[in-house]
């Protein structure tokens, strides 16, 4: 390309709509055939950048750690600090200060940790693009596409850059997000006039769009910020993304917390000051209440929570898109499933023919498979083709869909050369697959005029036939041939087979939509076995309440057969819907719909009756995952309430709608994404309910000591101390805990369930109960047992209170193991993490009781062995009591 700043200006000024196809070949230095070079394409890189749409500006760190200074209950603290100078307290004003600065230093690694998770999820997805490089259509990632590359796009693809068509069959795409027409466009590669309105640029393909039908090559002429898109996106500001229904319920939780907690504060510190509490020494302790019983950082912790759940999901092949979508997947109860590629390895292969000459059947070789029948098979098996086999790389590299590059081999195998077949059979015409018609039809040109050749699902392509070939004769079918080539397909799909169709004929007409009077050449049957890991999964979402259809435009007896492997089906009366029998929605009897709903196999069905099926279900309040993988399933995927799209079979399209993608394609990763999800709600749970039972307990603490007017009480910066220690690091450990052994025994969480409920804050006011009493009872009995003086002592009391506290809070962590689980075997006690934050807290414990700054700053002294153990077994003992009450059913976890 040339390197004057005139052709620059040219190739970004200019939309090159007005331009011929060979024009544009020059201007860029391209060829339509070969495409780029490595090389060239490598420094066209360098020189235009990658393709791609300049983010948002991120926040800077400075501005992270400055919003964590941003809040109420910061402001609380400062008014408490300010006060501490003013009355003298110097050394209370500094360490309330170094709380502070401490608290947001932790709340800044917290939000820098899930911003840094949230990138690591956004690298995770890659958009590819088809794309012609050193003569071979290879799959490159989309931002590596440069000007002047020859690119396909087929329907289900999104437009990765703006491109101008020089070849296309039946293009349609939808550019509403582009130009806000709803309609689909026609596009072609006619030559336009200039000043055309971008709506009417027919012969150009823009970036962000996608293809709703046909194919198309076409020639790159803007990437990145060039693109039509990329200029819309430099003029808009980026819109603040909207909270996700787990960030709400979070949000009020926390508005209701903290008006009781202010409730419970002001009414301490009212109490205390009629008791005759010091008044500086009351404010700071009401509000060191405050701090530790609101948990402000509770939204980040979540978030944190959320991301490094997603980037597990992604090591077990799940991609989720969105944060909302992990809190929907513990509540999905219905799994609607394809079913090749995802319940089935997706490794298609022919395995038997069946032709008007004789069965055939492949064991190593296709032995006496030959003549003209022969040679029309293959030659329709490469030509009806969109697929590539790419042997470039060293290794064979299948790209497009698996049912047509296992065609692809098949001709390989019976002695075909692909490149040379297609070479000498140019294609003139196309009509590309058809969902509703469930074939695809091409016609090439060669010295006998024009041949077309159809493949597709077997009785598709049987009632479209009226001649079949016998050897080098063409003879007329009748009503027996029909019914015995239909019997013929009924016992290949009854043995578990896609049975593929594959007929031709001689036509002076280039239309390939023509496609009645056709010649039968034979039936395709190919197998794809189930995956074996798919057979435990099943029995997961069995014992989950998770109930699994199967959903699948394949004939009812391949269907029935893989169900029956699979034990998705329990009896051969189980019923089978099929697509043909489905009414609209509009005529749907309540009948019917029971009959959907109670069935687990649906054959034959249309993208149409995808959205129909998870409608229905919806009005029935289920909370629906479905699965799909082209253009027409968007609008079903859109509409679950969890969509999943595949990853290596899946258009753009889908997977742009889609919630979640599915790397390997495969149902058991479905199934890990559920047992991830409700681990991870239920990791937020026990993070909430731990934080919430340890600061109630200390609240208790607080106003029975104040309403009592006992002899000792926590001085304000113990409070903040042990809000410090105590619920950080283990409230973080409890984020990461991996899922317990039962959760997919249970049935699944209501979508609107509340974080804590009636039943779970229940359990909290019992767990705080044996908190604080255990820890009020060892002040007791230090001072009533252990030393048994007249006199109370103030200081002793306070550190054994203080001490046991923290030391019961730290045990209680490992009391937030699941109600289904052992006390011995539970995930909690197998959280590796959480045993180092609780060593690290000791350890914490023990150096502010031996530094002598921060004693005094604490009021700590040193204590004697009797007293430490009397403080650890009051700990324990409180600890025993939740376990109790936990065996015996009590309270509900």
């Amino acid at each position: 390309m040339s390197n004057a700043t005139s052709t620059n200006e040219l190739i970004k000024e200019n939309g090159m709509y007005n331009l011929k196809a060979e024009e544009v070949f020059t201007l860029f230095d391209t060829d339509s055939k070969e495409g780029l070079s490595s090389q060239n394409a490598k420094s066209r890189l360098e020189k235009f950048g990658r393709n791609k749409i300049r983010e948002e500006k991120k926040r800077s760190n400075f501005l992270i750690l400055l919003d964590q200074f941003q809040s109420p209950i910061v402001y609380l603290l400062l008014f408490a600090t300010a006060l501490s100078f003013y009355f003298k307290e110097w050394l209370d004003g500094f360490a309330i200060f170094v709380v502070i600065l401490i608290n947001g230093l932790i709340g800044f690694y917290m939000e820098f940790r899930a911003a840094k998770s949230m990138d690591a999820l956004k690298r995770l997805t890659r958009i590819t693009c088809k794309a012609k490089r050193d003569g071979f259509i290879q799959e490159l990632d989309s931002e590596e596409i440069v000007p002047g590359d020859i690119v396909y796009f087929e329907a289900g693809d999104i437009v990765s850059a703006d491109a101008r068509i020089f070849e296309s069959t039946r293009l349609q795409t939808d550019e509403s997000a582009l130009t806000g027409e709803s309609t689909p466009c026609d596009k072609n590669t006619n030559l336009l006039p200039s000043n055309l309105p971008l709506a009417e640029r027919s012969n150009m393909l823009f970036k962000g769009t996608f293809i709703l039908k046909g194919n198309s090559f076409s020639v790159v002429t803007h990437t990145g910020m060039d693109t039509e898109i990329g200029k819309i996106a430099e003029m808009l500001q980026s819109a603040k993304p909207g909270a996700t229904p787990l960030e709400k319920k979070l949000s009020e939780f926390s508005k209701r917390l903290i008006q009781i907690t202010v409730g419970l504060v002001i009414l301490i510190f009212f109490v205390g000051l009629w008791t005759g509490q010091h008044f500086l020494e009351t404010l700071e302790t009401s509000i060191a209440l405050a701090v530790a019983a609101i948990p402000e950082g509770l939204p980040i912790v979540a978030t944190l929570a959320l991301a490094q759940g997603m980037l597990k999901m992604a090591k077990h092949n799940v991609i989720v898109k969105k944060l909302s979508a992990v809190e929907t997947l513990g509540g999905t109860n219905v799994i609607c499933t394809d079913k090749t590629g995802t319940l089935t390895q997706n490794k298609i292969e022919v395995v038997e023919l069946v032709t008007s000459e004789g069965v055939y059947t492949f064991d190593g070789e296709w032995k006496g498979f030959e003549g003209r029948v022969r040679d029309l098979i293959a030659q329709a098996s490469i030509l009806c083709n969109t697929a590539e086999l790419d042997s470039n790389s060293g290794s064979e590299n299948e790209i497009g869909d698996p049912l047509e590059t296992g065609l692809l081999k098949f001709t390989k195998l019976i002695g075909f050369d692909i490149s040379k077949v297609r070479d000498q059979n140019p294609k003139i015409s196309e009509m590309p697959f058809d969902s509703d018609l469930k074939m695809m039809a091409t016609i090439h040109g060669n010295k006998e005029g024009f041949t077309m050749f159809v493949k597709g699902a077997a009785e598709s392509i049987i009632e479209r036939s009226s001649f079949i070939l016998s050897q080098s004769n063409e003879r007329q079918l009748n009503n027996t041939d029909l019914n015995r080539w239909l019997s013929e397909a009924d016992r290949l799909a009854s043995s578990g087979m896609k049975v593929i169709g594959i007929a031709y004929k001689q036509t002076k007409d280039s239309n390939a939509e023509k496609t009645e009077g056709l010649v039968l050449l034979g039936l395709l049957g190919m197998i794809d076995p189930p995956r074996p890991e798919v057979f435990s999964a099943l029995a997961d979402c069995d014992s989950a309440g998770i109930k699994v259809m199967m959903i699948t435009g394949d004939h009812p007896s391949t269907a029935k057969n893989i169900a029956s492997r699979l034990g998705l089906t329990k009896t051969s009366e189980d019923k089978i819907i099929i697509g043909s029998e489905m009414p609209s929605i509009g005529d749907l009897s309540q009948e019917k719909k029971a009959d959907w709903i109670q069935s687990r196999i649906f054959a034959r069905v249309t993208p149409k009756q995808k959205l129909d099926l998870v409608t229905v279900l919806q009005e029935k309040h289920y909370i629906v995952g479905m699965t799909g993988d082209g253009v027409n399933d968007a609008p079903a995927l859109k509409k679950a309430d969890i969509g999943i799209a595949m990853g290596e079979r899946g258009t753009q399209v889908a997977q742009d709608a889609a919630d979640m993608i599915l790397k390997d394609d495969s149902f058991a990763s479905i199934v890990v994404a559920i047992r991830q999800g409700r681990a991870i709600f239920d990791n937020i749970r026990k993070f909430v309910i731990y934080l919430l039972s340890c600061n109630l307990s200390e609240l208790i603490i607080v106003a029975t000591a104040s309403i009592l007017n006992l002899h000792f009480q926590l001085f304000p910066l113990q409070i903040l101390f042990i809000n410090l220690i105590t619920d950080v690091l283990p409230a973080l450990a409890l984020g990461v805990t991996e899922a317990s052994p039962g959760i997919m025994s249970r049935l699944p969480r209501p979508s609107d369930e509340a974080i804590i409920d009636a039943r779970r804050w229940k359990t909290i006011f019992v767990y705080s109960f044996f908190i604080s009493a255990s820890s009020l009872g060892s002040v007791f009995i230090s001072h009533f047992t252990l030393h048994n003086t007249e006199d109370w002592n103030p200081a002793l009391c306070n550190n054994i209170l203080f001490f046991t506290l923290i030391l019961a809070q730290l045990f209680h962590a490992f009391n937030m193991g699941s109600s289904d689980s052992r006390f011995g075997h539970s995930e909690i006690i197998r959280n590796r993490y959480l045993w180092l934050s609780t060593f690290v807290c000791v350890a914490m414990l023990f150096i502010v009781n031996s530094v002598p700054v921060l004693e005094q700053a604490l009021k700590l002294y040193s204590l004697s062995l009797e007293d430490w153990l009397l403080a650890i077994g009051c700990a324990i003992f409180g600890s025993i009591c939740i376990q109790l009450t936990k065996k015996a059913k009590l309270v509900f976890q």
